[in-house]
């Protein structure tokens, strides 16, 4: 009680906000959740008014940079049709059906292998290497729940509040080389590929930074670095050139990419990087993408 007591005295607006986000998120102010989660997570107050490093301005985009647009972009599914009219469909992978409910999936119709996931947030996949060994009851449980999460309220990232959720199946893909498919996630800047990362989950999780020379950089973010490297991508020139156009006249995005077989294929465009709420190791480099995020006036 007396720690309490102390808390609110110290810092009434974060103390009330931190109560308020356990009671009651749905009802706060889309500035005001992301003032007091900044608060908790971050340790520090959160200048709007002259946001400096990358994180920062991340937040600062969530509330003002609002294009219907991205919408589009965030939507797993319905970007694809864009995407594919932007640079060519040879680099979207195939849906292979749509569902509304959880409980309408049906892979009767489906190949041996494929991929469920929803279109509105991050995390629900559900890859099936096997259809005669695929438990669907836990797939329909596991993206059942997934189509009632509102990604948006999270963490307030405006791209996902007017996403219609639903779930679609999709073509398996699988690199030769890697026993798991490697995401790499390029963060751009007005069309401009600044930092290439790679995160790897093995008995443990690691990320991996890269320039645009694919050298390897002492950094990390919410994950440690490993001393274990990933190869160049065969298609790494042709992926910069790919995020460019994909990421072109947008104030800040990162744009994700696979690599199979030398084949590039699209996966996600993400406004939001972890959220903006995990800093980089290096402050150096925190100021410098910050820098490079332009906001509009």
């Amino acid at each position: 009680m007396f720690g309490k007591l102390k808390r609110y005295i110290a810092d009434p607006y974060w103390a009330l906000g931190c109560d308020m986000i356990k009671s009651l998120p749905n009802w706060m102010s889309d500035e005001f959740y992301i003032r007091t989660l900044w608060r908790m997570l971050m340790g520090y107050k959160l200048d709007l008014r002259n946001p400096k490093t990358f994180n920062e301005k991340l937040q600062w985009l969530k509330l003002y940079n609002h294009d219907s647009l991205y919408t589009t972009l965030v939507d797993k599914l319905r970007v694809k049709d864009w995407v594919a009219e932007k640079i060519g469909e040879e680099y979207v992978i195939s849906t292979l059906a749509v569902w509304e409910s959880a409980d309408d999936i049906d892979i009767s119709q489906l190949p041996d292998q494929f991929v469920l996931k929803c279109n509105h947030d991050s995390g629900s996949v559900v890859i099936c290497k096997d259809k005669s060994t695929f438990d669907l009851n836990a797939a329909k449980e596991k993206l059942g729940n997934a189509l009632k999460h509102n990604f948006y309220l999270e963490a307030r990232e405006w791209a996902y509040k007017n996403v219609k959720p639903c779930i679609f199946a999709e073509t398996y893909i699988q690199d030769t080389a890697y026993d798991d498919l490697i995401t790499y996630k390029f963060l751009c800047f007005n069309g401009r590929p600044e930092l290439m990362y790679v995160t790897v989950k093995n008995e443990n999780i690691w990320e991996n930074y890269y320039d645009m020379d694919f050298r390897l950089l002492d950094l990390n973010r919410k994950f440690p670095n490993h001393t274990y490297s990933v190869a160049r991508p065969k298609c790494f020139e042709q992926m910069k050139m790919v995020a460019e156009k994909l990421s072109k006249d947008i104030v800040h995005v990162r744009i994700d990419l696979y690599e199979v077989d030398g084949q590039i294929y699209f996966s996600e465009y993400t406004f939001y990087d972890w959220g903006g709420l995990f800093d980089f190791n290096s402050e150096e480099w925190n100021n410098h993408l910050g820098e490079l995020i332009i906001v509009p006036k």
